[in-house]
Parts: C-alpha cells; structure tokens; sequence
C-alpha cells in the first residue's frame, strides 16, 4: 500500500515536501525537498524507508533548496524534466537571486520528458508532464495519489506570471492531463491542503 507524508521545510513559503513510500516493499521517493532538514531525514530513518529517487516537480527556487543536502545522505538520484533542468544551476532561472537566498544546487542525475514510468515497490509512479507555471512541470501519479507540485491546488491553479508561465498552457495541463483521472484521486499540491480530482475538477473556479 502507498502512503504519503508533507513537511513545510520553508514555512515562509509554505512549501510541501511530500514523502511518497510502500509499507511492504519500504521503498520510497521525495518529492520537492524544499530546504535541508534534520526532521524529516529522521522520519526517513523512522519509517525504515530507502529512497529511490529524488524529484522536483518544477525548478523553482523554493522547491529545489534541499536538493543536494538531501542526495548526499540518501544517495538517491535527482530527477527533473528537461525543460526546467537549468533552473537547478541558474539562481536567475529559479528566481533564488531575486529572493536574495541564492542556492548552490547541482545538475540533476536524471532528465524527465514525460510519459515514464517508475516503481515504488509493486506500484506503477507516472510522471505526467504539465507545462504552465513553468514548462517543465511535471505531476506525479500513483496509486490513489497525484503529486501536482505547482500545477493545481485547492481551488486554485499555480501562477503563469513567472518567466516561461503560460495560463493557456496551465490550463491545457490540468484539464487534459489530470481531469481525466479517476474523481477520488488525492491531489497532494506543492502549497496548501490536499484536494481530489473531482472536487476540483466540479468546483475550482478558474476551470469551471
């Protein structure tokens, strides 16, 4: 059975970083390390999970900050989709210089397109591309959980304002991609409370 955890690692932000394992098979993966924490390495160790692999949902700065701390401890690969890829190393790109916390992040070990397919124990993790908020999002879907990173939220959508967003793309994304999975799929956002398929898809006002 797959199980799903958050920690807000910048609450300033409000970040979730979600902890997606199998209680049988105990593997596991991390999704948007947000910042370095002590905390949530000890519930990894807590839990007797191993992580497989580590992926950013997009290259935001405020999504990325605890890539490398938390793949020197885990030794798990980095995932990110090609497109966005450059914003790991370009504080520019990820809007970290902006927000005067400049990251020392690195190159990821393994690049996304969309349409691959992992496991986590005996179960399938799709990685679905959603471009938008920025064009290398992806969301992650397994068993009754999708990952949705900046891509959908609680009666919301993620912001198209940034360098490389798109409100047609974002659009597009959600009600193409993600409308088309089953209502009682738990969305697991990258800011804010969790939601499912068909309650946004009948009452989120900005695709209604």
């Amino acid at each position: 059975m797959l199980n799903i955890e958050s920690r807000i690692l910048l609450p300033s932000y409000g970040t979730n970083t979600w902890l997606l394992y199998d209680d049988l098979s105990q593997e596991a993966i991390l999704v948007d390390p947000a910042a370095p924490s002590e905390e949530l390495l000890h519930r990894i160790s807590q839990l007797g999970i191993q992580i497989t692999m580590i992926f950013n949902t997009h290259g935001h700065g405020d999504h990325i900050g605890g890539n490398t701390w938390f793949k020197e401890r885990l030794d798990a690969p980095l995932a990110i989709h090609s497109a966005d890829a450059q914003m790991l190393v370009d504080n520019k790109k990820n809007l970290s210089h902006f927000l005067g916390t400049p990251l020392a992040e690195k190159e990821a070990d393994i690049i996304l397109e969309g349409g691959e397919v992992f496991k986590i124990g005996n179960h399938d993790l799709s990685v679905i591309h959603t471009p938008g908020h920025t064009p290398g999002c992806i969301c992650l879907y397994g068993g009754k959980y999708l990952i949705s990173g900046d891509t959908l939220f609680e009666m919301s959508i993620g912001r198209t304002d940034f360098p490389g967003g798109s409100h047609q793309q974002i659009i597009s994304s959600i009600r193409e991609k993600l409308f088309v999975l089953p209502d009682d799929v738990v969305v697991c956002p990258g800011h804010g409370p969790q939601t499912s398929i068909g309650l946004e898809k009948n009452n989120n006002p900005f695709l209604r």
